[in-house]
């Protein structure tokens, strides 16, 4: 006994709902986050997909967007612009001190060097720089502005920061704001500025803080105390960008110290936040109005495939009605090329079941009669009185049994000549060459009391051959049934002496040949029954020698050619009276011509 697998309940009501059967699950887990998280409705899938576009649009704009660098860099220029006119500033404060005098740097350049070395002094000064007065230069030129500025003199020691200035000039000490200040408090402002602290991180060098005698230990500083301009991006200790611009104090090219100018913490990532804000908040708008207009969207695709799907499916289990399927052809889009080829496909599908419906029901009629003679004759053949009768009776066995596989064969390849023409390889033949061929072996397989058969082809048009003239596209074996079978029929209807002719010309993009015999005729009201399966009109004596399907199946294959097949009467001339008389049937076939043979 083999072990069976295990359903839950659960299982079993999803499966008979049609959510999800046992053996979709492995494939369901395969398929990975994406199919879980897209649902199998197609508007869910049309939503995640613009949403996922516009996310990765923003994502890029943020991603890859210059305001940044942009702002860092004017930034940095503005400060190196003022960091030049306070350094001018502060070195035009100092002045040197002798010990006796003071002395104006500015009247320097008038005094000569033997009046210095009265003084006491030699030509090589040193210009200090005074707290006390660089203090108030710093604070008028940085008043009304968020810039720190720090001197630092040429030792390294830090000698004045205007974050500890009093407005009066004096040298103050100021608590820095709680942490939670800036990082706006508790609640959603608080998460959201992690989100995109944590989202929008910088990988900037840490900036510590200027001790009051290390000024050497700081490159910028260095770098400014030899006499060149450094510009430096910087994080402070709450991962805030901080742009700092340190140039020399100088006087006639004698560096006195360095002015550090730098942005306050928060300053440019404000702006970037701001920006960003504004980037997202039109994300969100235009995310909005996408999920809108993707539902409308699906709305005009899954709707109408719902009804197509509904429709098929009543179609599926509607075995005893016709289901109406919804016309969409009217949306002139692919939903609607889908509706009429669905209706096609549908309408075709009902023609035919009705066509085998049909078909079953006159085969049906037609094995009747050959059976039903069949079984009176071998329940008589018991009451036979004499050799005669039996011989009669036999006789009648045999020609029902005749007429039975005759009716089997026809029926046989009338019922599969669809699926040999749609799996059948058409391919390009001379229709002329073919007539020729048939004819001649008609000729030569023919019985005495059998019409001979002449074949004539008339001129192919002004610039063509025979070949390009008569080739078609299709089989040549079912198109010489269709042929074998016209002959047969004509010669069922032909008078012993006379003879049928076959006549192929072109006529337009069409390869035309007639079948013209010379018997007496089709009735005008049964010119289009002729066609009809199972239908027969034949002379006396020849009853049960045609299954009356030889003209039917001729018309499935040339319909299958794309081609037409009528028949019609010769007549003759007028006798005087009006009437014209008949001079025998003709049957005519027409096939499209490959063009450019």
């Amino acid at each position: 006994m083999h072990d069976q697998p295990v359903i839950s309940a659960a299982d079993r009501g999803d499966a008979e709902d049609g959510v999800e059967t046992v053996a979709e699950r492995p494939l369901s887990r395969k398929t990975g986050w994406f199919r879980r998280l897209a649902s199998q409705r197609l508007t869910a899938r049309i939503v995640l997909l613009n949403l996922l576009g516009l996310i990765i649009l923003v994502a890029g704009i943020l991603y890859f967007n210059q305001f940044r660098q942009g702002l860092i860099d004017a930034r940095v220029q503005s400060l190196t612009t003022q960091a030049q006119i306070i350094a001018a500033a502060v070195s035009g404060s100092a002045t040197v001190d002798t010990g006796s005098i003071v002395i104006d740097p500015d009247s320097l350049a008038d005094a000569s060097d033997e009046a210095l070395a009265e003084a006491g002094q030699s030509a090589d000064l040193d210009f200090p720089i005074d707290p006390e007065t660089a203090g108030p230069v710093l604070k008028r030129l940085l008043a009304n502005t968020t810039v720190r500025a720090r001197i630092i003199d040429k030792d390294g020691n830090l000698i004045v920061d205007s974050r500890f200035l009093s407005p009066r000039g004096d040298v103050v000490q100021t608590d820095l704001p709680p942490l939670d200040a800036e990082s706006g408090g508790p609640g959603l402002r608080a998460l959201w500025n992690r989100v995109l602290a944590s989202a929008f991180s910088y990988d900037y060098p840490r900036q510590l803080e200027y001790g009051f005698d290390n000024g050497k230990e700081f490159p910028e500083v260095a770098a400014a105390l030899n006499g060149a301009k450094v510009s430096l991006v910087r994080l402070n200790d709450r991962s805030q960008i901080v742009v700092l611009v340190a140039v020399p104090i100088q006087r006639f090219r004698a560096v006195l110290g360095a002015l550090v100018l730098s942005t306050t913490g928060g300053e440019i990532d404000d702006v970037l936040r701001a920006e960003r804000q504004v980037v997202l908040m039109t994300f969100g708008f235009v995310a909005l109005v996408t999920i809108l207009l993707s539902i409308l969207l699906a709305s005009t695709i899954a709707l109408p495939l719902r009804r197509l799907s509904a429709a098929a499916e009543r179609v599926r289990r509607g075995i005893n009605r016709r289901v109406e399927i919804p016309d969409f052809s009217a949306r002139g889009d692919e939903i609607g090329d889908l509706s009429g080829a669905v209706r096609d496909m549908t309408n075709a599908l009902y023609s035919r079941i009705a066509a085998i419906e049909a078909f079953a029901a006159d085969v049906s009629h037609e094995l009747k009669n050959p059976l039903t003679s069949l079984r009176s004759a071998v329940e008589t053949l018991a009451y036979a009185k004499n050799d005669e009768q039996r011989e009669r009776l036999v006789d009648i066995v045999k020609h029902d049994v005749k007429r039975l596989d005759r009716l089997i064969t026809d029926i046989s390849d009338a019922s599969r000549l669809d699926a040999e023409l749609a799996r059948g390889e058409a391919q390009a033949f001379d229709l002329s060459q073919l007539l020729e061929t048939i004819t001649s072996y008609s000729n030569d397989t023919r019985k005495d009391h059998q019409a001979e058969v002449e074949f004539e082809m008339a001129r192919p048009p002004q610039g063509m051959d025979r070949a390009q003239a008569y080739t078609v596209m299709g089989h040549d074996s079912r198109l010489g049934q269709v042929v074998r079978n016209l002959i047969d029929n004509a010669r069922s209807f032909t008078r012993p002496g006379t003879k049928i002719s076959i006549r192929i010309k072109r006529v337009g993009p069409d390869v035309e040949f007639r079948v013209e015999d010379c018997g007496p005729g089709i009735s005008p009201d049964n010119l289009e029954r002729v066609f009809e399966r199972f239908y027969t009109d034949r002379p006396e004596g020849s009853f049960g020698s045609n299954s009356g399907l030889g003209l039917s199946i001729s018309q499935q294959i040339v319909d299958a050619h794309r081609g037409r097949i009528w028949a019609e009467n010769r007549y003759g001339k007028s006798d005087g009276t009006g009437e014209r008389p008949v001079l025998g049937a003709r049957f005519t076939v027409r096939i499209p011509a490959v063009q450019n043979a």
